[in-house]
């Protein structure tokens, strides 16, 4: 029997390193890497030993004849990866229950005894544990782990919906270097505040910032600014509990929500506001936030997306696990023909296709919604012009076919992407949002180096950070070993130097505030 990956896949790939026959793909060395949603077991040549289950970070995989409930799709879901992709059965070639595997590659060549680097990390999410690990683990350097907040964790804590366990798990894989002991770790450190990042350079040998990219994109539309129009990084940060986000961050007293935006953070956004809180009691959702639910007035959440289904930029992983819950009811709101079309004539493992079961009405948005259920509305092809209220949000108005349409809500959340901010003392371009660099070395400030989103751009999910990773620290060494750092005073005890400066700071600090 066969094992298959399902949906909280975070493709970092560590059961592909684990896997005795080669059986799951894309491998981070083929073409698709990258751009697949997820990873995908090859029933035909798994052996059903397990070892990519205990390997998973995240709990995705299982075996076959134990999926249940929304997650027994999978099993079709890995094998129709494969559908076109087996190897030729001609002479000579390959069995189709066989991977070739390509040659071994070592890709950290530092020289035995090369003098070990101080490197200071700062963010301790995803991307910059990725290559905390890269370091520790194939390299002999000492880490400065810094991060602004006062807990651990980035993306991962603040970031991932709190009813998706599996996927939180990956930062209890995260957290056992921080006890490692070639790692110091400091906590509630701004870089650019109480530390400059000019500061943190001369005190290592090179520095990594994995700062993120924090900021939300703006709909640029009239009304943006009035109350009851929110950000979805803030949504996400009140879910969260994150602790520069206040408990009544988040109005509930609309019975109807707009959430502009069709990735996954809208439907996160839209599942927790109507899911039943009791079922939420046991996640790690913030305390204040789940009172807040229990009173909360929503019913309906309208999903808002500029285009078509098959262009919206959710996973499908995400959107089957949507379309399986019974607690919820979901519309697509066919207020243009051309939607039912697409749908209509999309493959059963399209967008389009998963949607074609749901229940199918042009809405009348005069009728409030039904105080007895709760539902999630789809609205395609529908671009917000406005947002319309006097002392805050009471309806937004889109453009689209046929015609324009005003929905009344009390609360609009944006959900169309986030964009990185300046870094202090490093180069930034505006547009992108990004750090310039190249292979993840800072232009212009050698002993700098970024990765992650500040690195990329906002894209790509938690496993996309290691290759990411690999690539930022694989420039470093490179640099280090032909001489491009900095020369720097090497102390054993330099990473000792932010602490002290930091304790004498605060105590400062504290001695002007009495």
């Amino acid at each position: 029997m066969a094992y298959a990956i399902t949906q909280t896949c975070c493709t970092d790939a560590s059961c592909v390193a684990a896997c005795p026959v080669n059986c799951i793909h894309p491998r981070p060395d083929e073409p698709d890497f990258g751009k697949t949603e997820m990873l995908y077991v090859d029933p035909q040549t798994c052996i059903d030993c397990g070892a990519c289950a205990d390997a998973c970070p995240v709990d995705a995989v299982f075996p076959v004849d134990k999926l249940t409930g929304p997650l027994k799709a999978y099993a079709e879901v890995n094998a129709e990866y494969y559908a076109d992709r087996s190897p030729s059965t001609d002479a000579g070639s390959p069995s189709p229950n066989f991977h070739e595997w390509g040659p071994p590659a070592f890709d950290r060549a530092v020289p035995s005894d090369f003098t070990p680097l101080d490197v200071a990390v700062v963010g301790t999410g995803p991307a910059g544990m990725y290559a905390v690990e890269d370091l520790l683990l194939h390299t002999n350097s000492r880490v400065t782990l810094i991060d602004r907040l006062p807990v651990a964790g980035g993306l991962v804590r603040y970031g991932v919906a709190p009813d998706h366990p599996s996927t939180r798990k990956i930062g209890e894989t995260f957290a056992r270097f921080h006890e490692h002991p070639r790692l110091r770790l400091r906590l509630g450190v701004e870089v650019g505040g109480e530390v400059s990042a000019a500061e943190l350079s001369a005190q290592h040998d090179a520095v990594i910032y994995a700062v993120g990219a924090s900021a939300a994109r703006t709909l640029d539309v009239p009304g943006e600014e009035l109350p009851g129009s929110v950000a979805a990084t803030t949504a996400v940060a009140w879910y969260n509990g994150h602790p520069e986000v206040a408990a009544d961050a988040v109005d509930l007293s609309a019975e109807r929500v707009v959430v502009v935006g069709n990735g996954n953070v809208a439907l996160d956004v839209a599942r927790i506001l109507t899911t039943d809180p009791d079922e939420l009691v046991n996640t790690s959702i913030s305390p204040q936030a789940l009172q807040r639910l229990r009173s909360s007035r929503v019913r309906e959440v309208v999903l808002l997306g500029r285009r078509g289904p098959e262009h919206a930029s959710y996973t499908k992983p995400e959107l089957l696990a949507l379309t399986q819950r019974d607690d919820v009811e979901l519309v697509v709101d066919t207020h243009d023909p051309r939607i039912e079309r697409t749908m209509d004539a999309a493959s059963p493992g399209d967008k389009g296709g998963l949607l074609r079961d749901v229940a199918r009405e042009e809405v009348d948005w005069s009728a409030a919604p039904d105080p007895g259920r709760r539902r999630i509305v789809f609205r395609f092809n529908s671009a917000p012009e406005a947002l319309l209220g006097d002392a805050r949000v009471q309806a937004l108005r889109t453009t689209g076919q046929p015609r324009t349409t005003e929905i009344p809500t009390g609360l609009v959340i944006r959900a169309i992407g986030y964009h990185g901010k300046p870094v202090p003392g490093l180069p930034f371009d505006e547009r992108s949002g990004t750090v310039p660099h190249s292979g993840g070395r800072v232009e212009g400030s050698p002993g700098n180096y970024v990765v992650g989103w500040i690195k990329r751009g906002p894209s790509g999910g938690i496993g996309t950070n290691r290759r990411c990773a690999e690539e930022t620290v694989g420039t470093l060494l490179d640099d280090a070993v032909a001489g491009r750092l900095p020369e720097a005073p090497r102390q054993p005890s330099k990473p000792m130097r932010i602490a002290q400066r930091l304790r004498l700071r605060r105590s400062e600090s504290l001695e002007r505030n009495r």
